[in-house]
């Protein structure tokens, strides 16, 4: 049975999303498939600028998400592809999401209004890159209709991504 999906609103993120997303990422359920812990506060402050640009040049980034009450949550949204391995030059969507948040559908309402957000900016396609293990954030692919395109070794931690594709 399909359950009707969460209010969330998506917004640009400001500097003060910044400690949010520190404070939310600092546990380490929710950073296991992103290196075990959170990364100092100033890569997130380094992190919302980026997507600040982002916004403002690409009409997408990773929008924070806020939940009925208007709190930080997560982030989802998509940005290019930024390593050298893996899918290069392809818009990547993503999502992280506060452990007392999940299971709640959140992220898939979330990533739903990504996906309509990279559409109406003219994006053709779009790529999830997701760790093995992470069944998870498989899921959510999976209600996306997102297909298992590729495999890749990760060149830092040496395991198994999946490239998950869809077409806009």
């Amino acid at each position: 049975m399909n359950r009707a999906l969460p209010d969330v609103r998506l917004r640009v993120p400001t500097d003060e999303d910044a400690f949010a997303w520190h404070r939310v990422f600092a546990d380490p359920e929710v950073m296991e498939f992103h290196g075990g812990k959170a990364a100092e506060l100033s890569v997130y402050e380094e992190l919302t600028a980026r997507q600040r640009r982002h916004d403002a040049e690409y009409g997408f980034c990773l929008w924070s998400v806020l939940d009925e009450s208007g709190e930080v949550i997560g982030f989802t949204g998509a940005q290019p592809w930024p390593r050298e391995w893996g899918p290069k030059g392809e818009i990547e969507i993503g999502w992280r999401l506060g452990r007392a948040h999940w299971g709640k559908g959140y992220v898939t309402a979330a990533a739903r209004m990504t996906l309509e957000r990279v559409r109406a900016a003219g994006v053709s396609s779009v790529v999830a890159m997701v760790d093995s293990r992470n069944a998870r954030s498989i899921a959510v692919t999976q209600r996306l209709g997102m297909r298992l395109a590729e495999t890749y070794l990760t060149p830092t931690s040496q395991r198994e991504g999946h490239c998950y594709r869809l077409d806009l």
